[in-house]
Parts: structure tokens; sequence; C-alpha cells
């Protein structure tokens, strides 16, 4: 059985909550996911194994306070099986289209147009359908970077669902090393691979940071991508930049618009430059190249 914390909450609340989540000393590792219920009310969960103890539900509540003010929300803990919970988040999952890309369940395929690049991803415990800002963004960085550069070798750092590594095969029909710290996660990235038909370009690994067999055997790549929180952006800088051949570009996002200087700070100090930035609501997606003009 599944236990869900949730409350309703403003789209910059609800932004601001995720991104702190992991930060939290007490939440940190929860899955937590936001689904637009109405126009700018957002419907915030949390998923636990067992039934939230107290001191994880006062950490919900302090945080809820921290980005909201005053108006702090009422907070519903509830027991419900898995399946109830992913068939529910899989009806208003809606396809998102990002340039060329769209992604989409399975019970919208019908909606793929002749110049679509499909990536079918389905409502679970994973990171990454395409609805989430930070997601959106890399896939328009993505897109953007095919305008002007090729790209032979891609790593994806906190794949999730795996969307990413997926929109990169297909869209430059490279090998792409997928890696998270999350076993459920590379899992499920597998899976949509396999789904999406790039299992042969895509490998799929646990990982926590960038090294490894899996690493040396890969050597240098031209494209890394990195959507996770600005905190471990910031501490992987120095190994991204080990692992990035001359020219390569790294996509990072996960960050709020506050969090952008102190990112970019950290990979200027690594010797790249900042070429781009994307905002998306209060998330931003920058694009640093090694060689690169500021």
């Amino acid at each position: 059985m599944t236990w869900t914390a949730t409350l309703l909450l403003s789209e910059t609340p609800a932004r601001a909550f995720i991104n702190a989540v992991d930060e939290d000393p007490v939440l940190s590792g929860v899955a937590c996911d936001a689904v637009e219920a109405a126009r700018n009310s957002w419907r915030l969960a949390l998923y636990f194994e067992t039934k939230p103890k107290k001191a994880e539900r006062a950490a919900i509540g302090a945080l809820a306070k921290q980005v909201c003010g005053n108006k702090t929300p009422t907070i519903q803990i509830e027991r419900l099986a898995d399946a109830d919970w992913v068939a529910k988040s899989l009806e208003s999952l809606r396809p998102i289209r990002v340039g060329r890309f769209m992604v989409h369940g399975a019970h919208d395929r019908a909606a793929v147009r002749a110049n679509d690049i499909a990536i079918e991803i389905e409502a679970n415990q994973a990171f990454g359908t395409g609805h989430h800002g930070t997601t959106a963004g890399c896939l328009a960085a993505i897109g953007d970077l095919a305008k002007r550069q090729p790209i032979n070798r891609a790593l994806d750092v906190g794949t999730g669902s795996g969307v990413l590594a997926v929109a990169i095969a297909r869209l430059f029909h490279v090998p792409v090393l997928a890696t998270d710290i999350d076993p459920m996660a590379v899992r499920i990235a597998a899976e949509n691979t396999r789904v999406n038909g790039v299992a042969p370009l895509v490998r799929t690994i646990h990982a926590d940071g960038l090294s490894g067999p899996a690493f040396a055997q890969s050597g240098s790549f031209d494209l890394i991508v990195a959507n996770i929180l600005a905190k471990p952006l910031v501490r992987l800088a120095p190994s991204i930049r080990a692992h990035l051949a001359p020219g390569g570009a790294v996509i990072l996002s996960g960050l709020l618009t506050r969090q952008t200087k102190r990112v970019a700070g950290a990979y200027r100090a690594q010797g790249l430059c900042l070429r781009q930035t994307n905002a998306r609501g209060e998330w931003q997606t920058l694009i640093v190249e090694r060689g690169g003009r500021l």
C-alpha cells in the first residue's frame, strides 16, 4: 500500500515546495509531484510506503507554511493502492508538445502527428512526463542544440522516467548513458526505452555521481543533461566538466530563477561558459558549453 500527503497550492508555492523537499532533512528522498487541478490550483502529493510519521507531517506543515506564508493549506493524509494513484495520474496526463517533441501516454497515441518526435511515457513513480517546467525546458534546449551542433555521445544524469534520454536518442540517433540514484527509476527508464524503440541506443544504470566502469567505458560526452536540483548540480560541476568533450554542451535544470547565479557560477569556475537560459515559470534551464562564449 501507498500513503499520500496531499495539499492544494497555487503554482509558485507548489514549485517552490517541490524544489525544497529534497533539501529538507526529514523529507529528503520522498517522492513528490504536482498536477494542475484547476486554473492556478495545483494538487501536490508526497508518497510514503507507510503512514507518514509525526515528524514527517510536521515537516510538511512547516514547509507549506514557508512557501505559503500565513495561508497554510490543509494537508490530507490517506492510504491507497499503488494502482489507484497511478491510474488517477494517468487520467490527467495530457499530451505535451515542446518543439517537435510530443510526450504522451498510450491513451493518446492517436494524437501523434506525422512529423512529431513522439515519446510515450506513462504516469508512474519516476519523475518526468514533460509536464513539469524543468523537463519541458530540457526538451526545448535539446531541440535548440540540434540546430547548431552535432552530438555523437550523450549522458542523462538523473534520468527519472528516461524521457530526456529517449528524446536525445530519437533526435540524434546516438548512444546515450542514462543514470539515476533510484533503482526503481532505472527500471522504469529501461522499460520506456523499449516502449519507444531506442533500447539499443540507451544504456540505463544505477549510479550516484559520475564515477564507475560505465563512465570510463563511455569516454567523454558531447552532451550532458542533468535535470536534478540546484544543490547536486553545484556539487557535480567538477565531475560533469571532467566528462565533457571539447566543444560539448551541458543542459542544467531543476533550479529556480533565484538559484541561477549560484549554479552558473559553479560551472563558470570549471571553465564552462553560459550560453543560454530558458525560463518556464519559476524554473530555469541553462545551457553551458566548453569553449563557448559568454
